[in-house]
């Protein structure tokens, strides 16, 4: 059965750093391209950073470019987002999910099949 399973969010100050993590079973995971996505309250869900199977390619949304860092480890079935010079408006739950085989536009969440729970991240002084 496959599953995925968030970790690290918190509560952190303006400035700060969190790592998340997801991790994967139930499934081939180093075949899959997986994606970060996050929710604000009343705000849609969407696409942080992206990371295909082979860790070649990595996208990021324009507001977290130069501050968000994703990365896998396929021996251990986890994908990371190292987020760094948090910022209030980065305040959401925090979702990572496997991206369809052939779908193509990263950012898009229909474009997802299976997704973990999620981890909240706060960011406030």
């Amino acid at each position: 059965q496959l599953q995925l399973v968030e970790s690290g969010g918190g509560l952190v100050q303006p400035g700060g750093s969190l790592r998340l993590s997801c991790a994967a079973s139930g499934f081939t995971f180093y075949s899959y391209a997986i994606a970060w996505f996050r929710q604000a309250p009343g705000k849609e869900r969407e696409g942080v950073s992206f990371i295909t199977s082979s860790s070649t390619w990595t996208y990021y949304a324009d507001s977290v470019k130069g501050r968000f860092t994703i990365s896998r480890n396929n021996g251990k079935n986890t994908v990371y987002l190292q987020m760094n010079s948090l910022t209030p408006e980065d305040t959401a739950v925090y979702y990572c999910a496997t991206r369809r085989p052939g779908a193509t536009t990263w950012y898009d969440p229909l474009n997802y099949d299976s997704w973990g729970q999620g981890t909240q991240v706060t960011v406030s002084s």
